[in-house]
């Protein structure tokens, strides 16, 4: 049984933002810190990455553990509205898949990083991006 109302929980669920999360403040903060500038939210791009570095084809996206599934099978799933909430989720996984997909076909590098990687270990994503930027 849910712990609040149906509006309460409505409410929460509308004040979730797609853009400008605290995720994606933190990681550009970062980057800005070492010198790397970005766009934000480029809709020119297929998913509409969250940080794009445009002089290294570079597309980034900070994907939240819950509505991006991170290990979806074997996580605990939400018990009210499941059915809802599983195709939801299952969707935004084929999403990612597919947007990754059309980005590399367009020559762009994807580099996906999760909210809590983000959080814990900001200066190890910050590598795997200049290493990204330094391949290319």
């Amino acid at each position: 049984m849910d712990r609040i109302t149906k509006e309460q929980r409505s409410n929460n669920m509308k004040r979730i933002r797609n853009k400008d999360t605290s995720i994606e403040r933190i990681l550009r903060k970062a980057l800005w810190d070492v010198g790397v500038r970005y766009r934000k939210n480029w809709s020119a791009l297929p998913g509409k990455p969250d940080i794009v570095i445009t002089k290294y084809k570079i597309a980034i996206f900070c994907d939240s553990a819950f509505w991006h599934g991170k290990d979806y099978e074997s996580s605990t799933k939400p018990k009210t509205n499941a059915e809802f909430w599983d195709r939801k989720i299952r969707r935004n996984i084929e999403r990612d898949k597919e947007v990754n997909a059309q980005l590399s076909q367009l020559g762009w590098s994807v580099l996906r990083f999760w909210d809590k990687d983000i959080i814990n270990n900001t200066d190890s994503c910050v590598r795997i991006i200049l290493d990204q930027m330094r391949f290319l």
